[in-house]
């Protein structure tokens, strides 16, 4: 039975609703469509290795997640986070801003990606929806980061995009315990799609195509961490999500619990698919052969190329809409969890008041979910590629490197504080999570672009935070700020 928090939000998300919902927010799109992304950057088979190192660095930060998660059960997770680890009353008021200013991009970045991913599998089933009907590449020059842009397209197949964020937004539009029951439902689709891929690729698989690697392919040379690094920015962006149940901590029953057993169980369940899954793919359909397909259209329908060479046309096009299923139920998740971010903030006094309101009805944040539903929407006109790498690297800098840090200044600052769980191994997981961020970050061709976009929220964000402290009173123009 769902009980009121103390943030005015219901409790009724149990720890199979919150499993479901990190499952599929981790799973959505991403793995259906980046293997051939994977294997172009590794360039061969051993492109595994981004998965299995993706997977290590998902369970050492997700151990960051659980042990701030059971600590901090609140609504906005890392929002509460950052304030409570830097100070409510001095910097963690500005960090806290600033992360809540980057979701609203970085979120409705994580969202879109899934609903480009809805449309390419729709064009699978529908070609026509390919058709662009226009285009058209922004490109800058900065005498430091040199040459960057990105490409807008609008396709019949954005409207495909947009209709399934305004699905997403009508179904995420009620109680959390009501959208939590909607989650196992989408789980059981995901798995059904999932399972069948795996099924597939075991019962067709050929061990030597799998592991058909070439000369020299584990050279540790300069492009070989470079590919690495490549590869892990993709894998990192297709486990990302096993924090989801953290936006929703106060609608969360026995936090304490659940928080952390929801994290963990995740990763793990989706971390066994992913490889499983992967490797049997590349038992069935030739490295060389997605290799090629990377720079083409055909690498959005992989899983549907391989089931309809083993089955026939209608395999294929049922696959496709299975992973049309998976990519909503992501889409779906992000929206719920993230909704909850900006209401929390607004409630603090620590962002735009229209956020704070919940409906009457449904007691959950309708107009911070209506806001990034609209974003995510806007952003449905970018490629795919550019706004994984946008959201990856956003995310990385502004808020993962901050918790991974924070973490271990928590434990220093507050060692009393109640921590109903512990980071095992302290604090050598929260280690290894910084370096495997930072190495993501840089260990990439053209990685400027992305972290001048990151660099120019922050300075854009910090000016934003100062004004309106300053006509607030509020740190640091303020000695001591004020309470809310």
């Amino acid at each position: 039975m769902a009980v009121k928090s103390e943030q005015g939000l219901l409790r009724g998300i149990g720890l199979r609703e919150g499993i479901s919902l990190n499952v599929i927010e981790m799973i959505g799109v991403g793995p259906f469509i980046t293997i051939p992304l994977i294997i172009h950057a590794s360039g061969g088979p051993q492109a595994m290795l981004g998965w299995i190192l993706g997977a290590l660095l998902a369970m050492c930060d997700g151990l960051v997640w659980s042990e701030l998660g059971a600590a901090l059960p609140r609504a906005g997770g890392s929002y509460e986070y950052l304030k409570e680890i830097y100070g409510p009353r001095s910097l963690g008021r500005l960090l806290s801003f600033l992360y809540v200013w980057q979701l609203m991009m970085s979120a409705p970045l994580s969202a879109a990606s899934g609903c480009v991913g809805i449309a390419q599998y729709a064009g699978f089933i529908f070609p026509s929806l390919q058709a662009v009907i226009a285009s058209h590449k922004f490109h800058w020059t900065f005498s430091i980061f040199g040459s960057v842009g990105a490409e807008v397209a609008i396709s019949h197949g954005t409207l495909v995009a947009i209709g399934g964020c305004l699905l997403a937004i009508l179904l995420a539009f009620r109680r959390v315990d009501i959208a939590g029951k909607i989650s196992n439902w989408l789980l059981a689709g995901v798995l059904g799609a999932i399972g069948w891929v795996i099924w597939t690729g075991v019962t067709h698989f050929n061990a030597a195509r799998a592991f058909d690697f070439p000369p020299n392919a584990f050279q540790l040379n300069h492009a070989f961490y470079l590919g690495l690094g490549s590869a892990m920015l993709i894998a990192t962006y297709d486990y990302w999500g096993y924090y989801n149940i953290c936006y929703l901590g106060a609608e969360v029953r026995e936090p304490g619990k659940t928080i952390p057993r929801a994290i963990l169980i995740a990763i793990v369940i989706v971390a066994v698919i992913y490889v499983v899954m992967n490797v049997s793919i590349l038992g069935v359909v030739p490295w060389r052969e997605l290799d090629q397909s990377a720079a083409t259209e055909s690498r959005f329908y992989v899983i549907s190329t391989m089931m309809q060479r083993v089955y026939g046309t209608r395999a294929g096009q049922i696959a496709a809409l299975l992973i049309i299923w998976t990519a909503f139920a992501s889409v779906f998740s992000v929206l719920l969890g993230v909704s909850r971010i900006p209401y929390a903030a607004a409630l603090d006094g620590n962002f735009f008041p229209f956020f704070g309101k919940l409906s009457p009805r449904g007691r959950f944040p309708a107009r911070a979910l209506l806001c990034m539903g609209a974003l995510t929407c806007v952003l449905c006109v970018f490629r795919l590629a550019d706004l994984v790498a946008a959201l990856v690297i956003i995310r990385i800098m502004m808020q993962f490197v901050l918790q991974a840090v924070g973490v271990m200044i928590f434990r220093r600052l507050q060692p009393d504080r109640e921590r109903p769980f512990r980071m095992w191994l302290y604090p050598i997981p929260a280690l290894l999570a910084l370096a495997g961020f930072v190495y993501i970050l840089f260990s990439r061709k053209n990685f400027e672009r992305e972290v001048l976009l990151a660099t120019v929220l922050i300075v854009v964000g910090t000016a934003a935070y100062m004004l309106r402290a300053r006509s607030r009173g509020e740190w640091p123009f303020a000695s001591v700020a004020p309470t809310h």
